[in-house]
Parts: C-alpha cells; sequence; structure tokens
C-alpha cells in the first residue's frame, strides 16, 4: 500500500467507522481540525480507496433475518476452473452474505443470512446442493450473535 495514515487519519477512520453519517464538522471538531482540512483528508481517505463506501447497517432481526448459517464447503478439485465456476455462482446468492476461500480442509466458507430452518432448507435444496463441482456441504447453524462489528481495529 503506498497511502500511509497519520494520527490524525486513523482517528478520523475510527470516528467514521463508528458513525460514517457524522457532520464534517462534528467530525473536524473531535479530531481538532477545522473543517476545510477534515473534508481535505476525508476525501482524500476515500480517492485513495481506504474508505470504500458508506453503507446502513440493517438489523437483521428486524428485516426477519435471524438465522445465521455458516456453511464449509469442499470442491471435488480445486483447479482454477473450478475455484472460479464456484465463486461466480456463490457470487450471484444473495442469501449469502459473506464467500471466503479458505487454507486448509475445506475449500470454502460461506455466511448466509435466512428467515428460519425452513428457508434454510429450501436454500440448500435449491441452489447450494445442485452447484456444480461440490463434493460435500457442512452447514452450522447460530444459535446467537454474540459479537458483530464491521469496524476494523486501527
Amino acid at each position: 500500500m503506498d497511502f500511509s495514515l497519520d494520527r490524525i487519519d486513523r482517528h478520523i477512520l475510527v470516528l467514521l467507522q463508528m458513525d460514517s453519517r457524522m457532520q464534517n464538522q462534528e467530525l473536524a471538531d473531535q479530531i481538532g481540525l477545522s473543517p476545510s482540512a477534515c473534508l481535505r483528508r476525508v476525501r482524500r481517505l476515500e480517492t485513495s480507496g481506504l474508505i470504500a463506501g458508506y453503507v446502513a447497517l440493517v438489523d437483521p432481526q428486524m428485516v426477519d433475518r435471524g438465522l445465521d448459517v455458516f456453511v464449509r464447503v469442499r470442491l471435488e478439485t480445486q483447479t482454477i476452473s473450478a475455484v472460479e465456476r464456484f465463486e461466480s455462482q456463490v457470487a450471484a446468492l444473495t442469501d449469502v452474505q459473506a464467500c471466503y476461500r479458505m487454507v486448509g480442509e475445506i475449500d470454502f466458507l460461506l455466511h448466509a443470512v435466512m428467515r428460519d430452518l425452513q428457508a434454510w432448507d429450501e436454500f440448500y435444496m435449491t441452489h447450494l446442493g445442485p452447484l456444480k463441482g461440490v463434493a460435500g456441504i457442512t452447514s452450522m447453524i447460530s444459535m446467537r450473535r454474540v459479537k458483530y462489528t464491521t469496524a476494523l481495529p486501527l
């Protein structure tokens, strides 16, 4: 990475991770900068790609998506074409919130959010089970979300 962060940049990122809707004036006051200097730094963080975007975090329970399912996937082969095919198939599944390519005994770890067990069963049977090149699928159901954050430690 060619972009170096100083103490002020890190402070800006910490505050924006807590509240990305914070007004520039409030951010500048908390950082100890003028509003124009603060805005220049935020714009530089955005154009550099360090700030990739802004999102609204929606409570899954309130939109009837309270069941977290973690899915371990093994592929039949780990060829480039098999991996790319699986990744493109999973990218199209809107119920899958995250997909990680892993090292070790599994090839991928997925995180899906579902309405309930019946919805999970239907999703599994119609979307995951039929994926080409999959040798095995193991699902783990979360009983309770203990900690969840999108904020990176800076």
